[in-house]
């Protein structure tokens, strides 16, 4: 998610945007230390919400057995921090998506300068920057910006540095550099000069080695865009590339083994998704996030939550909720823990079903993604960090909904008619 420090979209939940990409070595730590250091480097940390619900430590209810715990593929990829290659996409002008971890994040290949080379990017629907290492990148811990692909005027004649700096604060790390110009091919088609960014500063957060991808391409309306440029798809759009500012995602679960993973761009890939659950509602948000009205239910029973709206993050790995609406949920999960900081446990066996609703389409989440990672790396039928954490977004009915949800659902978002739509995957 896109957290600027001024201009548009300006306000900074108190929530890290991504979660392990380093791996998590030591699961066995509590609740708190482990959600919080989950995203870090070099011992470098995040400040997250405190303001939990009252009550450290309380159960809620009997834990139900019926569920099989902790995916063991799951937990040799958090603490590994692997990347699982996706397969081939079925639909033209698409991308496939790899799974980073346990599916902390989904990454795209693209190619950019002259002679073009493969640079992998993050895709993230919660910002609208795109940006790669520059050649002469720095770590703000000392050094280098890792192993990873960088962009200048050393290895493409058709690099243009324009002289002008940018600068992208995220819910985790940060990135400062060069506005440039530069040939880049996305899914096969081409754009001639695109402006987008090279980063001469990044935090440890995208310069460590453990870091699998070389840039970030930020894919909500360009109105959010701190180098105040078109997103690669609004450019696509605007060449007649392709018919419409259309960008859909599918993104898939480690565990399930299929890697079909896909970003298309400039409309939907019909083959993904039950066209008769197809949903689109209009974008509440006037800042240029993906912002959709939603209610919420837990094992088919409404929570009352009223007037609640969230943000549509593919960037974010957990669901992040306002801290009464969070313990609300877990009230409602049996076996559900509070840790009194904002994070929550739940039975790794739970089969608890929470459900959002958006445009009267009623999206369940498979048990399986509330499960982060368990709380004893030994112990994969015991309590998991659940994947609902709660923090301030922007206020007590905003939430902010990453890829434990996304991964339950066929996501479009469409610039042009500033909407969304949704579908149940098939």
């Amino acid at each position: 998610m896109y957290i600027p420090a001024t201009g548009p979209g300006s306000r900074k939940p108190a929530v890290d945007k991504r979660f392990n990409r380093s791996g998590v070595s030591h699961i066995s730590e509590p609740v708190t230390t482990l959600v919080n250091n989950a995203a870090t480097k070099g011992g470098k940390g995040k400040n997250r919400n405190k303001n939990a619900a009252a009550g450290t430590g309380a159960t809620n209810g009997t834990a139900s057995n019926g569920g099989a715990g902790f995916s063991e593929v799951d937990l040799e990829a958090a603490l590994k921090g692997t990347l699982a290659p996706a397969g081939n996409p079925t639909a033209d002008n698409s991308l496939g998506l790899d799974i980073e971890a346990n599916d902390v994040g989904y990454i795209a290949t693209v190619q950019m300068g002259t002679p073009p080379r493969d640079f992998k990017l993050l895709m993230d629907s919660g910002s609208a920057d795109l940006w790669v290492g520059g050649e002469n990148c720095q770590s703000e811990d000392g050094g280098d910006c890792g192993n990873h692909v960088f962009l200048g005027s050393g290895s493409s004649s058709s690099f243009v540095d324009t002289k002008q700096q940018f600068q992208v604060t995220y819910g985790s790390g940060a990135v400062a550099g060069d506005i440039i110009t530069d040939d880049i091919n996305v899914a096969g088609l081409d754009l001639k000069a695109h402006k987008f960014g090279v980063a001469t500063q990044e935090t440890v957060d995208f310069s460590s080695n453990q870091t699998p991808f070389d840039g970030l391409m930020g894919l909500a309306q360009s109105t959010l865009s701190q180098q105040q440029t078109l997103t690669p798809v609004e450019a696509l759009s605007k060449n007649g590339l392709i018919q419409d500012a259309i960008t859909s995602y599918k993104i898939s679960r480690l565990a399930d083994g299929k890697n079909d993973g896909e970003i298309t761009f400039g409309g939907l890939d019909q083959t993904k998704f039950d066209a008769n659950t197809l949903v689109t509602f209009d974008n509440v948000n006037k800042q240029g996030f993906w912002e959709g009205a939603m209610t919420v239910s837990v094992n088919g029973q409404d929570l009352g939550l009223k007037g609640r709206t969230a943000i549509l993050d593919t960037g974010t790995t957990l669901v992040i909720a306002p801290a009464a609406d969070a313990t609300a949920v877990h009230q409602a999960i049996p076996g559900a823990k509070s840790d009194g900081q904002g994070g929550f446990t739940i039975p790794c066996t739970t089969t608890a079903s929470v459900a959002l609703t958006f445009g009267g389409q009623t999206f369940d989440i498979n048990p399986q993604d509330l499960l982060f990672v368990p709380v004893d790396q030994n112990d994969l039928q015991g309590d998991c960090v659940s994947g609902i954490s709660s923090g301030n977004i922007g206020g007590d009915a905003e939430w902010l909904v990453g890829d434990v949800f996304l991964k339950n659902a066929y996501f479009s978002t469409d610039v042009t008619k500033n909407q969304i739509s949704l579908a149940k995957l098939v």
